[in-house]
This record gives structure tokens, C-alpha cells and sequence, in this order.
């Protein structure tokens, strides 16, 4: 089993990007982020940035698909945001979704966890398989019957969140998924409210089965961005992984240290 890895992050309409990502891997375990960060410029952005060190560090430390050593990498990645709004300023109220993603390479399992909007998909034969359920306002209107799936991204309230990483008072909502087997040919997606909304899951579907390679398909996703954009439209972040057989390249190792950084698109083969 070989895994790629394909990144692309950008700040959208606005004037910085909150959002970020980061994988890391060893000879067993795989794992991805994307966090999505709210509270301004120098708030947002290091909430996500601290949920991002916290977590990666945490499951380079211990790699497991253990539910309750997932859902502890929420908890202390939560406990860690809320270390660092006390340095006051911008800070203070800095807010961030999560969405990691664990494989074990050697018994082809996947699991994930999220708290906020930030999304996993896991796509199957080019048909969503599963996704994670969103926590917020808007989610909860569709799990009542008042709203579709399609009404839910176009609502006025869609970006009311009843989650996020930053809150001691509030402990957030953690949702840890079972283990789900993996195969070749598999995709995982993970984004930030920036990819998904504008898009909605059916265009993430018609353009995965426009795209030969992960790298075709991030940039399908982002010209489809562009195209629907409004004027100051959200930074979008999507972190792809495609499962591919071995034997139809040659593998290349990422240093197990490396954490690049955002660029046009990040392509890793990991095997």
C-alpha cells in the first residue's frame, strides 16, 4: 500500500489565512490534519497553528487508533489553545476547528476526529463512504428535519459554530469515528468550511471523478472555488491522501521530521 498526499491552503478573500494544515508519518502510522482557526489576525491563525504542533506532536509521541487516545489529543490540544489566550491581546479569544485523520498501514484501518466545522470525507469507488457530521447550528437543524444538506450550506446561519477548540468552561465536542477498514484506491479529504461550502459534497464528487491524481483534483477543487467565489469568500485549506497500489511506482519516503508548509500543491508519496 503507498500512500500520496496532496495540500493546498489559501487565504480566499481575506487578508491573511487562519487555516492550516500538517501530516506526519513513521514506517506504521500515517497522520493529517487541517485546522481552521477564528479571533483575527494573530488569533486564529495561532490557534490553529497551536492545534496543529499539539496534536501531530502528541501522536508522533504515541501513534494509535485508540478512540480514547484520540479523542486525549483533542482534549490537550484544546487545553493547549486555551494556555496561550492567556497571554491576552489578540489572543484572548482565539477560537479553532480540528480535523485529524489516523491510518495504520499495517492492519489498512483509518480513523478520525474532529470538534467544529472542519470536515473528513472518505470516498469509496468515487461515492462518499462516510463524513463527519459538523458541530454546528446548522447540522443540528438538518439532524432535527428542517433543513436538507443543501439548504444547511447555504443558510445565513451556517458559520454559527457550537464547537471549537479555545474553551475550558465548554469543553468542546469531540466526535472520534470507528475504525473503518482501508483499501486501494481509496480517498480521504480533509478541509476546512472553505472547500465544502461553496462546493457542497456533489461538485467534491464530479470533480474526484474528473481527476486521474490527487494534484488533478486539488486544482479541480480550487478552480471550482474560484469560479463561485463572492467577494471576501473564506480561506479554503484541503489536505487529500489517495491509497495506491505499490506496485505501479516507485515509493518515496517523506523525512518523518519534515512538516512543509503550504505551497502550490504539496505533493508526498509515502509508502
Amino acid at each position: 500500500m503507498e500512500i500520496e498526499i496532496v495540500t493546498l491552503s489559501r487565504q480566499g478573500g481575506r487578508s491573511y489565512n487562519e487555516d492550516v494544515h500538517g501530516h506526519w508519518h513513521d514506517e506504521r502510522h500515517v497522520a493529517c490534519l487541517v485546522a481552521d482557526g477564528a479571533g483575527g489576525h494573530g488569533g486564529g491563525d495561532v490557534a490553529a497553528a497551536t492545534v496543529r504542533a499539539s496534536v501531530l506532536g502528541a501522536f508522533s509521541a504515541g501513534p494509535s487508533l485508540d478512540e480514547g487516545v484520540l479523542r486525549a489529543l483533542i482534549e490537550q490540544a484544546n487545553r493547549d489553545v486555551v494556555t496561550r489566550q492567556a497571554e491576552g491581546g489578540t489572543l484572548a479569544g482565539m477560537r479553532s476547528t480540528v480535523v485529524f485523520a489516523a491510518i495504520d498501514l499495517e492492519v489498512h484501518a483509518l480513523a478520525w476526529v474532529h470538534s467544529g466545522d472542519s470536515r473528513a470525507y472518505l470516498f469509496r469507488g468515487g461515492a462518499i463512504v462516510a463524513r463527519t457530521t459538523d458541530h454546528s447550528l446548522v447540522q443540528q437543524m438538518v439532524a432535527g428535519g428542517m433543513l436538507d444538506e443543501e439548504g444547511a450550506r447555504l443558510h445565513p446561519q451556517r458559520n454559527m459554530l457550537l464547537s471549537a477548540l479555545g474553551s475550558l468552561e465548554e469543553e468542546p465536542d469531540i466526535a472520534v469515528s470507528d475504525r473503518m477498514r482501508l483499501l486501494p484506491g481509496d480517498v480521504l479529504l480533509l478541509c476546512s468550511d472553505g472547500v465544502w461550502e461553496p462546493l457542497g459534497d456533489e461538485c467534491l464528487v464530479e470533480t474526484l471523478h474528473a481527476s486521474r491524481t490527487p494534484s488533478q483534483w486539488v486544482e479541480q477543487i480550487e478552480a471550482q472555488i474560484v469560479a463561485r467565489a463572492k467577494p471576501g469568500h473564506d480561506n479554503y485549506t484541503a489536505l487529500t491522501l489517495w491509497v495506491i497500489d505499490a506496485a505501479e511506482d516507485e515509493t518515496r519516503l517523506l523525512p518523518v521530521e519534515a512538516q512543509p508548509e503550504p505551497r502550490d500543491p504539496d505533493d508526498t508519496v509515502l509508502g
